[in-house]
């Protein structure tokens, strides 16, 4: 199995780096930008120029495998073992208004449980690899999650769903609560920057909801390779259909849990008196 996840990581990673060279030929020179139902959900030509390369690559090597894809929805062989999540370009958002903030994700889930991960940042031009069993990499170079060891010294990362404005199920309050507890919360805009960088010690915790498996497959596999913990927001494990993740350091764990378990969300009737 391990020379098999080694094959897949280097496929991954041909398919991440050439949806990243896609995504870079249309910096600046965007003609095309779309609204997918949701406001601020947004799809650009650079989106399904990646996308469209990626699973070539993909469908090329493993035409038996399963394909679960942002834009382009599910393809291939749905009842195989070996379905790949990718997210074609992670912080369109970001992207379209030439924030440097982006990314390309590939992970593959065998029997249900993320394998092989691959997060390309093509502005930057740093490469997330991980595999299980395989250790985790940026550009070749292993990595780790940071020693913090509590919050007060900590530095974490969130991000708000697409449906914040509709849903009294938000992370607006934590946010706050958090911000009062650490050194600061940033909001990244790509969760698989956010879990990337949590990987490599730059962030010592991330967590989010109204996530989906492609934005979070391959960072879940870096995570845990470098030594950090993923979870739901109660400690158990990640049910990835949930939208839900808690990942951090290890030594963060428990307390991020505990003020998640004590937070209420503000309310709509908040969000629309601040409105």
């Amino acid at each position: 199995m391990t020379e098999n996840l080694q094959n897949y990581l280097e496929i991954a990673t041909e398919a991440a780096l050439a949806g990243g060279a896609v995504v870079m030929s249309y910096q600046g020179k965007l003609k095309d930008i779309r609204e997918k139902g949701r406001p601020g959900d947004i799809v650009t030509e650079a989106d399904k120029g990646s996308e469209a390369v990626i699973l070539e690559i993909l469908q090329r090597h493993f035409p038996d495998h399963g394909i679960l894809a942002e834009e382009s929805g599910k393809g291939g062989d749905r009842q195989s073992r070996y379905q790949w999540a990718i997210d074609p370009l992670d912080g369109t958002t970001n992207y379209s208004h030439g924030y440097p903030n982006f990314s390309v994700s590939i992970g593959l889930f065998i029997d249900g449980v993320p394998k092989v991960g691959v997060v390309f940042d093509p502005s930057r031009e740093e490469l997330f690899r991980a595999a299980q069993g395989l250790g985790a990499t940026l550009n070749r170079e292993a990595i780790a999650v940071s020693t913090t060891p509590t919050l007060a010294d900590s530095l974490l990362v969130t991000g708000f769903a697409y449906d914040r404005r509709e849903t009294d199920d938000n992370n607006y309050a934590e946010f706050c609560h958090f911000t009062h507890l650490t050194q600061g919360v940033r909001r990244g805009g790509s969760a698989a920057l956010d879990l990337s960088y949590v990987a490599c010690g730059r962030l010592d915790g991330y967590w989010e909801r109204g996530l989906s498996p492609w934005d979070i497959t391959a960072g879940i596999v870096l995570v845990q390779e470098a030594g950090g913990k993923i979870s739901a927001y109660d400690g158990s494990p990640i049910k990835i259909e949930t939208g839900r993740i808690l990942a951090t350091n290890g030594h963060l764990h428990d307390p991020m849990i505990q003020v998640l378990s004590q937070i209420t969300p503000f309310p709509s009737q908040w969000r629309e008196s601040a409105e």
